[in-house]
C-alpha cells in the first residue's frame, strides 16, 4: 500500500490489524442477516469516526479488519469505538440479541489489536483467507 494519508502537519498510515470476538465465543454471525449488521456497524462506528476499514471479515464468533485510523488515536480508543458504538448499533439493529446479551455486551473483553507495517500484504492475505483458515 503505497499512498499516505495526510493530517495537518505529518503524512503517513496507521494500520491496525484488528481481531474481535464475540462474548463468550458464541457463533451469533452463522446466519447471513446477523453478519450483514454486523459489517454494516462496524462500518459505520468506522465511518462516524473517520477510520478507513480496508479489508473487512466477519467469521461466525469472531471478526479480522485491517483499518487506518488517525494518526493520534491511541490503541484503546480505537478499540473502544470498534466495540462499543458497534455493539450498540446491533442491539438497535437487531433487538432480539438482547436474549443472548442482557447486558449488552455483544463482544468479548479481550482483543487483538497490532501496527501493520511492512508485513501488510501478508496481513492482507490472512485476512482474505479466513474463510479457508475456518473452514
Amino acid at each position: 500500500m503505497e499512498t499516505y494519508r495526510s493530517y495537518g502537519s505529518s503524512v503517513g498510515n496507521n494500520f491496525k490489524h484488528v481481531q474481535l470476538t464475540t462474548k463468550c465465543r458464541y457463533k451469533m454471525m452463522r446466519k447471513d442477516y446477523l453478519r450483514t449488521y454486523c459489517r454494516v456497524a462496524i462500518e459505520e462506528a468506522c465511518k462516524r469516526h473517520h477510520i478507513e476499514i480496508v479489508i473487512l471479515k466477519v467469521m461466525d464468533d469472531h471478526v479480522h479488519m485491517i483499518v487506518d485510523c488517525p494518526r493520534m488515536m491511541p490503541d484503546t480508543m480505537l478499540i473502544q469505538i470498534l466495540k462499543g458504538l458497534s455493539s450498540y448499533l446491533l442491539f438497535r439493529m437487531c433487538p432480539a440479541l438482547r436474549k443472548r446479551y442482557p447486558k449488552g455486551h455483544f463482544w468479548h473483553a479481550g482483543y487483538f489489536c497490532c501496527s501493520v507495517g511492512a508485513e501488510f500484504e501478508q496481513v492482507f492475505k490472512y485476512i482474505e483467507n479466513q474463510e479457508k483458515h475456518h473452514a
